[in-house]
C-alpha cells in the first residue's frame, strides 16, 4: 500500500502559525479615513482625519510631497513626544488618533500628504491624501471693487471741479463784458455832451 503524504502534522502546524502571524502583522496597523481628496481655499484650515489602530503605541509621521519638494511635517507618539518641524510649528495641530490639522493654508501647501504609522516592532503602514488649494477670488473682486469706487470718486470730484471752474469762467466773462459795456457807454455819453 502506498502512503503518500505532502505535509506532516508539524509542517501544517508551522504553516498555520506563520500564516496567522503574517495575518496578525498585516492587520496590526489599521489606518482609516473618510476622505482622501480635499479642496480648500487660501487662508482656510484643513483637517486630515485619520483613525489609527495598532497593538502598541504607534509613531505617527506626516510628510508633504509636491512636484517641487518633499519634507517631513512632524513626528509624534501619542502621550510620549511631539516633534513638529520649524516650517510648520505654528500651523500644525497633531492629534492622538493620528489626525493632523493644518492652519492658514497657502498656495504652496497644495500637494500630496502621507501619514506613516510605525509600531515598536518595526512594521509600518502608509496612507495618502491629496490637497488642492484654491486662490480666493472674492478678495480680488473686492480689491477691484474698491479701486473702481476710488476711481469713480476721483472722477466725480473732477467733474464737480470742472463745473465750478466753468461757472467761474462764465461769471468772469459776464463781468468783463459788463465792465466793457459800462466803459463804452461812459465814453459815448461824454462825447455828446
Amino acid at each position: 500500500m502506498w502512503h503518500f503524504r505532502l505535509w506532516d502534522d508539524q509542517e501544517v502546524a508551522l504553516f498555520l502559525s506563520v500564516t496567522l502571524y503574517m495575518c496578525h502583522l498585516a492587520g496590526a496597523i489599521s489606518i482609516t479615513s473618510a476622505q482622501r481628496s480635499l479642496t480648500r481655499s487660501v487662508q482656510d484650515d484643513v483637517f486630515f482625519s485619520v483613525d489609527v489602530a495598532c497593538n502598541d503605541i504607534p509613531t505617527i509621521q506626516w510628510t508633504f510631497m509636491s512636484a517641487v519638494v518633499s519634507r517631513t511635517i512632524g513626528t509624534w507618539q501619542p502621550g510620549v513626544f511631539t516633534n513638529i518641524t520649524e516650517d510648520y510649528s505654528s500651523r500644525v495641530q497633531p492629534y492622538r488618533n493620528g489626525s493632523m490639522g493644518l492652519l492658514d493654508l497657502r498656495l504652496q501647501d497644495a500637494g500630496y500628504y502621507v501619514v506613516t504609522v510605525t509600531e515598536a516592532g518595526g512594521s509600518s503602514k502608509d496612507a495618502g491624501f491629496v490637497l488642492k488649494v484654491n486662490e480666493v477670488l472674492y478678495e480680488d473682486l473686492q480689491y477691484l471693487f474698491i479701486a473702481a469706487l476710488a476711481l469713480g470718486c476721483v472722477a466725480a470730484l473732477l467733474m464737480v471741479a470742472m463745473w465750478l471752474l466753468n461757472m467761474a469762467y462764465k461769471k468772469m466773462v459776464a463781468w468783463r463784458h459788463r465792465k466793457r459795456m459800462a466803459e463804452t457807454d461812459a465814453t459815448e455819453l461824454q462825447r455828446f455832451n
